[in-house]
């Protein structure tokens, strides 16, 4: 084993949350060095394979467009999103589950952490997933308004340029294995496995920033049930829960829903862990503008609770537990203009008769005709508006639709086949304010940070766009300014 080296702080992981820790830390003066466990081309953790939209809070339709590198060359609507209204969105879609005082953190200093990152030389463009077009304008719900330009792809970059321009080094195929320890409980760095061996190095402070357990079937089975071992991945395939686990191993206080996780209806050829070259695009996510039904052509969610933002992360849930775990999403020519752009990635069954189209899907025909009719008889389709909880509802109907309830009869009709695909584990490590991991007591476990989706007590159940990237930045910065803090006191031995 080679000898230890040293640095002030070590950020394990190269995703959105592990950067903005590096980036936090080098700019108070520490040496920083980034284990990433994947080759340098398919580095990035989850961050590359998302829409990078960011949910934050904002007084005024100014603040936002502020962020933007140039005017918009349309005319916006958009909502004020104070961040009384964001917590209230995170705790109403978690059940009241969600951590009060890390929700507050997030929340408060969402727009600050993006105004950071903006400095940091990433780009914000209006998000082409939840805006919604109404001739010359588009509307956007509160809190959703722009991704990083590029998506995914275009944030990973813009935070690999800021990085490797403070010539932070980053080690590629760089597993960490185990956090080090000394008597007294305090972290002192980490084993780390590469191709030529092992070392150990030797850090002032660890950042966690490595991911949940969702690329580990052994793990989602074990924690989140039957069933989930064979899910579709939707991200990175070097998430598996390894450091998570020698984290709790050292002590560290497990948090969150571990039987949760953040899963959503993507195409059902998608592949069974994210390619780059689709990224995030086989998601499929204007179900609310239609009907989903099972292969048995019964449909078996509410597909109009709440705008897609509010519900997506929990739908790969009902999908997982119908027959197969598959299901098809139908909408007429009314509803086929609003689908977003994602849609046009995969192939779905068409047809002029809803007849046809059963048969298209290889859905019993007598059950999918008869469950658009009982649909288009009950929908009160007056008054749709895709922009807004129209309130546009079913009558006598289960499943209900508590929105956009609006008859299928325009045909062509189509019909795309989902799937369910993961993203993030909601289970994790509890960490406090300043983002230091705190042990099964609640005490800070000296040197040791976290933060990103190896933490838990954020999401419970559901999960509001957006939300996941901003939490990995704000207590990304924050991890790494604290890490960064202790430096001073790094060599003192113990």
């Amino acid at each position: 084993m080679r000898a230890p080296r040293r640095h002030d702080v070590i950020v394990v992981g190269a995703g959105n949350a592990a950067l903005t820790a590096a980036v936090a830390a080098h700019d108070l003066g520490a040496s920083v060095l980034v284990l990433e466990k994947a080759h340098r081309a398919t580095r990035g953790g989850n961050t590359r394979f998302s829409g990078a939209v960011f949910r934050f809070a904002y007084a005024d339709r100014a603040q936002v467009l502020a962020l933007l590198p140039t005017p918009p060359a349309e005319e916006i609507d958009v909502e004020p999103y104070p961040p009384d209204r964001y917590y209230a969105d995170l705790v109403r879609v978690t059940g009241g589950l969600a951590d009060p005082v890390l929700t507050r953190v997030l929340v408060d200093r969402s727009l600050e952490t993006v105004r950071w990152m903006t400095g940091l030389g990433v780009e914000w463009e209006l998000s082409e997933i939840f805006g919604v077009r109404d001739g010359a304008r588009r509307r956007f719900p509160p809190g959703v308004v722009l991704q990083t330009r590029g998506a995914g792809l275009g944030l990973s970059a813009a935070l690999f340029r800021a990085a490797e321009g403070r010539g932070i080094e980053i080690a590629y195929e760089a597993k960490a294995v185990r956090l080090r320890l000394a008597s007294d409980g305090a972290v002192l760095g980490l084993v780390v496995r590469e191709p030529t061996g092992t070392r150990e190095v030797d850090a002032g402070a660890v950042i966690l920033a490595s991911g949940g357990f969702e690329a580990n079937p052994e793990m989602r089975a074990r924690y989140l049930g039957a069933g989930w071992d064979t899910v579709v991945v939707r991200g990175t395939a070097y998430n598996t829960g390894e450091m998570l686990a020698a984290a709790l191993e050292a002590g560290a206080q497990p948090f969150g829903q571990w039987s949760g996780c953040h899963a959503t209806p993507v195409d059902a050829t998608a592949p069974p862990v994210g390619d780059l070259r689709l990224t995030d695009k086989t998601n499929r996510l204007s179900y609310p503008y239609g009907i989903m039904v099972n292969i048995h052509g019964r449909r078996f969610i509410d597909e109009g609770e709440d705008f897609s933002q509010y519900t997506y992360a929990k739908i790969g849930r009902a999908i997982l537990a119908q027959m197969q775990a598959r299901a098809w999403q139908i909408f007429d020519q009314r509803t086929v203009p609003l689908l977003e752009e994602r849609y046009a990635t995969g192939r779905p069954a068409r047809a002029d008769t809803i007849e046809a189209l059963a048969d298209a899907m290889g859905v019993p025909r007598a059950a999918l005709v008869e469950e658009v009719r009982a649909f288009n008889a009950a929908a009160r389709g007056g008054g749709f508006d895709p922009g807004t909880r129209d309130g546009c509802v079913t009558q006598g109907l289960t499943p209900p639709k508590s929105n956009w309830a609006v008859p299928l009869e325009r045909p062509p009709f189509v019909a795309y086949p989902v799937t369910c695909g993961i993203t993030f584990t909601y289970g994790g490590l509890r960490i406090d304010e300043d983002a230091r991991v705190l042990d099964t007591e609640g005490r800070p476990i000296p040197g040791l940070y976290a933060t990103g989706e190896i933490t838990g007590g954020f999401f419970y159940f559901n999960y509001p766009a957006g939300a996941g990237l901003m939490r990995g930045a704000v207590f990304g910065r924050i991890a790494g300014e604290h890490a960064a803090r202790l430096k001073v006191e790094a060599w003192v031995p113990r």
